[in-house]
């Protein structure tokens, strides 16, 4: 009786002894068979678009399958997340989630979409200040200076974003509250016309990514009055923060990651953040992400969740404050 318990235990062991040491390295050896396609919620050009197509590039080549990019737009890339959270959680089907749609959930109350639950985070990707920027003609240096003439001239001044209920919006709304002045909001469907509006003088502000306003503030046609992020940007050093600017507690930064279908087994998940850590660690892929504006920034599963869940408690009550519901 001893000696078949023993034998029962053994085998116990030496099974679980390998198994403790086959699988992580299964989970790193996950070879997909066939193309993988990368839902994009947003149109060819954006942050979103761009971002992913640069981590598509190494993905096909870390794997050995090309990794497309299919763009599905429409209502804030609900309809591309609707697709994703539909396919089959194999490692086949992936898509990139950003800061904004967080906020789908809040924003649009028919929809079953919950990043918390309808997907399983990778990693994230790389993310870049919002920064504060106003037309060249607009009589202020710095932010101090430029909330003065708002406060003088009541409703006078507009600024631009990417759309309602998008980050930028919100931080721009939390600039007005905190700074205790007025300008009027005007939503454009993506940074790319803002900016347009920006530089031509129809709207006098914008809160917008730090990617699309760059090239026009190294030109002189529009200033960059701050950042909004806790620390000043690697890639903007000489603008100051908004905490700098005398505008506290506000933290903000606009990131893209990757996500895959809820369910997905880990030893897939494992491998996609390993090989997304290995490309964000070339410098030929830091600098592609550089020359966009863009800071890596690689996370584990775990850390991507939490940003995930910060985002969305961040936003909710001021969503709910000024009342933003979308169709």
């Amino acid at each position: 009786m001893h000696y078949l318990n023993f034998r029962i235990y053994s085998q116990i062991f030496v099974i679980s002894f390998f198994s403790a040491f086959t699988y992580p390295i299964y989970g790193q050896h996950w070879k997909p068979n066939k193309p993988i396609r990368l839902i994009v919620g947003f149109a060819p050009g954006g942050a979103a678009d761009v971002v992913s197509r640069i981590i598509s590039e190494q993905l096909s080549i870390a794997l050995g399958q090309q990794v497309l990019t299919d763009n599905r737009i429409g209502a804030n890339g609900l309809i591309g997340y609707e697709i994703l959270s539909k396919s089959t959680p194999d490692g086949y089907t992936i898509g990139t989630l950003g800061d904004s749609s967080t906020l789908i959930p809040y924003l649009y109350k028919n929809s079953k979409i919950d990043p918390r639950t309808s997907f399983l985070p990778i990693s994230m990707i790389a993310s870049q200040p919002l920064v504060i920027a106003i037309n060249a003609s607009v009589k202020a240096i710095n932010l101090q200076e430029f909330i003065t003439l708002a406060r003088n001239r009541p409703n006078t001044y507009s600024f631009g974003s990417s759309g309602n209920g998008h980050p930028q919006h919100l931080t721009g709304e939390l600039i007005k509250k905190i700074g205790k002045f007025e300008m009027t909001h005007i939503p454009y469907k993506g940074g790319g016309q803002a900016v347009i509006d920006l530089v031509g003088g129809q709207i006098q502000a914008a809160v917008l990514g730090s990617s699309p306003v760059i090239p026009h503030y190294r030109t002189g046609k529009v200033r960059i009055l701050a950042v909004t992020t806790k620390k000043r940007s690697t890639i903007l050093p000489e603008i100051p923060t908004l905490s700098e600017s005398g505008i506290l507690g506000i933290d903000v930064s606009q990131w893209q990651s990757l996500i895959a279908p809820a369910n997905t087994p880990k030893l897939i998940i494992n491998r996609f953040n390993l090989e997304i850590a290995k490309a964000l660690a070339r410098p030929t892929t830091r600098d592609k992400l550089g020359s966009l504006g863009f800071e890596v920034n690689s996370s584990s599963p775990e850390e991507l969740a939490t940003v995930i869940r910060n985002t969305m408690d961040r936003w909710e009550p001021l969503v709910k404050e000024l009342k933003l519901e979308l169709e």
